[in-house]
């Protein structure tokens, strides 16, 4: 599970691989419940945008920001039967969090160390992501959220050093540069081809 990421400031790189500005005022780590860049594109028009997004997606059933606590990660497994997650799943609300990297415990020492994991060449990475609008019932402002969609990561090399060796191995589905345009683009084919046969990026311990 990833529960925390560094947001990328490298706006040179989002202006050449999206086409898009980074917005301003957002933390340099993210958590649950914080606000980070999301991109999005428009199934209608083919407009993509980004803008401001809160970590933890808020289905636009709830109550409440508390569910955030649980919708960080959107098993992908699960994603399409999920009341939080199959509305904006079916809906192919397909976003792509922009990360200079992201965090994960290590357990290799016998003691919980915070890992950070990078892409080889130390570019942003795209997560693939789901998003969706809610609306605060108290004060009527419309707040859009989202979830790192995951995978098993068994059979990877990295990332199944992490965790601890009685948790299921368990990954951000990652982008490199040219994969993030085909994400946003997938069909719901697409989208589950994608999660089956999908080629991460190289990916290395940050230092």
């Amino acid at each position: 599970m990833c529960i925390s990421f560094a947001t990328t400031q490298n706006a040179v790189w989002v202006k050449k691989h999206l086409g898009v500005d980074l917005p301003s005022g957002y933390p340099s780590e993210a958590f649950p419940g914080y606000l980070a860049p999301l991109v999005v594109k428009s199934h209608l028009s083919g407009r993509i945008a980004i803008g401001l997004a809160e970590f933890g997606l808020i289905p636009h059933w709830s109550k409440d920001r508390k569910i955030q606590k649980h919708t960080y990660n959107a098993r992908y497994e699960t994603i399409a039967q999920k009341p939080s997650y199959r509305t904006p799943w079916k809906s192919r609300r397909y976003g792509i969090a922009l990360v200079d990297h992201f965090y994960e415990p290590s357990y290799t020492t016998g003691k919980t160390i915070r890992t950070a994991i990078q892409s080889q060449n130390a570019e942003p990475l795209g997560i693939a992501s789901i998003w969706d609008t809610w609306t605060d019932p108290q004060s009527g402002e419309v707040v859009t959220s989202f979830s790192l969609i995951t995978i098993n990561a068994d059979d990877h090399p990295l990332m199944n050093t992490l965790h601890r060796t009685d948790e299921e191995k368990r990954t951000p589905v990652l982008l490199g540069g040219n994969q993030l345009l085909q994400w946003l683009d997938a069909s719901p084919d697409d989208a589950s081809n994608w999660m089956t046969h999908h080629q991460f990026p190289e990916l290395v311990q940050a230092r």
